[in-house]
């Protein structure tokens, strides 16, 4: 799988970006188009992507940092071998460079795609990261996805893989639908983010649990890692669990539960 994922990246460096440039922080956009997200769902993630990064909040954020700069991927996931590299490494200084971002990213056709690997989004984003050639005193990888791995390497290995690489994790469960009967990893996602998918210094979590929730909860997290900020515990604001509280493999299982492969 890594030898492919460096093939896509081969094809998709195009980059923006000078080499060796200094930013604030590299981030990685991973956002989930699994076909569990209808597509009214798929265009409202898209448009609080769009506005949170040219929001006042955000641009204000980036003169906090030593460049006053940062460098964004967005990339779209679902299966373990369905990454795509939407709009490639982009410096955002301010509200020009915000805007063409933005309009990067709302010009992209919609797409949905088979099964949930948040495994494989964390490894192509890392590989993302790792062969940029931009040097950014922060690296992180911001997931966002409305269901628990349920295919590629197990989800909990490859998060202590990837923050192995100093590279932090942070979490958006969206949980939007209203659990259906014994689907654990609907009705705890937020659980299952704080203890199986988000990782490294100041990694947090957002749940998201209605639409009118959706652009704040965008907005919020991304001021909060484009300043460097490590939140307070709050309602809204979750951080990773000392102990487990449920299986980081409940995806997996359900997935051969019913599927059987």
């Amino acid at each position: 799988m890594r030898l492919l994922t460096l093939l896509c990246l081969a094809v998709a460096a195009v980059t923006p970006v000078q080499a060796d440039d200094p930013v604030d922080v590299e981030l990685v956009l991973a956002v989930d188009v699994s076909y569990s997200m209808d597509l009214d769902e798929l265009a409202l993630q898209r448009e609080g992507y769009v506005a949170a990064v040219t929001s006042p909040e955000f641009l204000n954020a980036l003169k906090l940092g030593p460049h006053g700069r940062v460098a964004i991927a967005y990339v779209e996931w679902a299966g373990v071998e369905e990454q795509k590299l939407v709009v490639d490494w982009t410096f955002i200084a301010g509200p020009a460079d915000a805007q063409r971002f933005a309009a990067a990213i709302r010009d992209a056709p919609l797409r949905r795609v088979y099964r949930t690997s948040i495994s494989g989004a964390m490894e192509y984003g890392a590989d993302l990261i790792e062969h940029n050639a931009i040097k950014g005193l922060r690296r992180v990888i911001d997931i966002s996805g409305d269901g628990t791995n349920n295919q590629g390497p197990l989800v909990e290995a490859a998060r202590d893989e990837v923050v192995a690489r100093g590279i932090t994790i942070n979490g958006l469960p969206l949980m939007l639908k209203e659990p259906a009967g014994s689907m654990l990893d609907i009705g705890q996602l937020d659980i299952y983010y704080e203890d199986c998918v988000i990782g490294g210094p100041g990694a947090f979590v957002i749940p998201v649990q209605g639409k009118h929730e959706f652009a704040d909860a965008i907005k919020t997290k991304l001021v909060l890692e484009i300043a460097g900020v490590v939140p307070p515990q709050r309602q809204f604001v979750h951080h990773a669990a000392d102990a487990p509280r449920i299986s980081c493999t409940v995806g997996e299982r359900m997935w051969m539960e019913r599927w059987g492969n």
